[in-house]
C-alpha cells in the first residue's frame, strides 16, 4: 500500500482538540477532546496512544463529544510500574474517570485490541457508566482463555505475549519493527514521539498482569453479562488475533450485538479502513438518536 500523507488534515485535526487530565486515585490520565454532545470515549491499544482515533473522532465530532485517552503507561498519562497498577478494576476505573471528568454519567466506549480489553472491562465491571460498547479486534476476554487453552493456532499466533510477560523484556520493544503498520509518515512521527514518553514496563504490565499466562486453561467463572448494544469489528487479516475468538459472543452478550468482520483488514482497523470504520461507528451510534 503506498503512503498517504494526511499532514494537513491531521494538523488541523490537532489544532481543535483540548487536552485534559484527570486524577484516578493518585495516578494522571490524559485524554484529548474534540466536539460537542453526547459522549464517546476512545481507548487505544498496544503500542499505541489517543492519536490512533483522529480519523474517527474528525468526523465523530461533528455531532459528538468525542474524548480518546491515553492509557496508562502511555504517552501523556502517568507511568506506574508495579504490577498492581494494572489489574482489570483499575484499568477500567481510568475510563470511569474520564467520564467524570467530563462531567458525564456515561457513554459510548470503544476499544482496540489492550484498549477492546478496558471497555470490556469497564461494561462488565461498571456496566452504568457504558451507554453502547463497541471492540476492534480484541475478543471478550473469556474467550481469548476459552482460545488459548484449545486453539494452537491462536497460542501460536501469541507467541508475542509469552515473549512480553518475561522479566526483562522491555529491552525487546523495537518501536520502529512494532511500527510496521502505519503507512501515514504524517501519523507515525507523532506515533513514535508518543512512543519515546511511553514507559516499557508500563506498556508490557498489561501482559504480565491480564494476558493469560501458560499453561493455558478456560475460565471457570462466569463473567457478568454485558447488557449494552456491543458491536465488534475485526479485521480478519490480524496475525495477532484471531477470528475464531468471536465464535459463541451470545454466550456473553445479553444483550444487541452486531459482528462484523472485514476481508482484507489487519489488526489496526482504524489504519487500514478508516472511513468504512467510521461509518459504521457512525451509523451504529446513530441508532440511538
Amino acid at each position: 500500500m503506498s503512503p498517504v500523507n494526511n499532514e494537513a488534515r491531521l494538523a488541523a485535526f490537532e489544532g481543535r482538540v483540548s487536552h485534559h487530565f484527570t486524577d484516578n486515585n493518585g495516578t494522571k490520565v490524559h485524554f484529548a477532546s474534540a466536539g460537542e454532545g453526547p459522549l464517546v470515549v476512545f481507548i487505544h491499544g498496544f503500542p499505541d496512544h489517543w492519536l490512533t482515533w483522529w480519523q474517527q473522532m474528525d468526523v465523530l465530532s461533528k455531532t459528538h463529544r468525542t474524548v480518546a485517552m491515553d492509557l496508562r503507561g502511555f504517552n501523556l498519562s502517568d507511568h506506574p510500574e508495579d504490577q498492581s497498577a494494572y489489574t482489570p478494576e483499575t484499568l477500567a476505573s481510568d475510563v470511569c474517570a474520564v467520564i467524570d471528568a467530563c462531567g458525564e454519567r456515561d457513554a459510548v466506549v470503544i476499544g482496540h485490541d489492550w484498549g477492546g480489553f478496558v471497555a470490556w472491562q469497564t461494561a462488565m465491571l461498571f456496566p452504568d457508566r457504558v451507554q453502547r460498547l463497541g471492540i476492534v479486534n480484541l475478543p471478550h476476554p473469556w474467550a481469548i482463555a476459552r482460545e488459548l487453552a484449545n486453539n494452537p493456532d491462536q497460542q501460536k499466533a501469541s507467541g508475542y505475549a509469552r515473549v512480553f510477560q518475561q522479566p526483562g523484556s522491555e529491552s525487546k520493544l523495537d518501536f520502529d519493527r512494532l511500527s510496521t503498520w502505519i503507512n501515514d509518515p504524517a501519523f507515525r512521527a507523532r506515533h513514535m514521539a508518543a512512543m519515546e514518553r511511553s514507559n516499557r514496563t508500563g506498556m508490557l504490565n498489561y501482559y504480565r498482569v491480564c494476558f493469560p499466562a501458560e499453561p493455558y486453561t478456560e475460565r471457570t467463572d462466569t463473567p457478568p453479562p454485558i447488557k449494552m448494544p456491543v458491536l465488534v469489528v475485526h479485521g480478519t487479516e490480524d496475525p495477532y488475533v484471531l477470528t475464531a475468538g468471536h465464535n459463541n459472543l451470545w454466550e456473553y452478550v445479553k444483550g444487541s450485538l452486531t459482528i462484523r468482520a472485514w476481508s482484507g483488514v489487519g489488526h489496526f482497523v482504524q489504519h487500514d479502513a478508516p472511513d468504512r470504520l467510521t461509518a459504521a461507528f457512525k451509523s451504529w451510534i446513530g441508532e440511538t438518536i
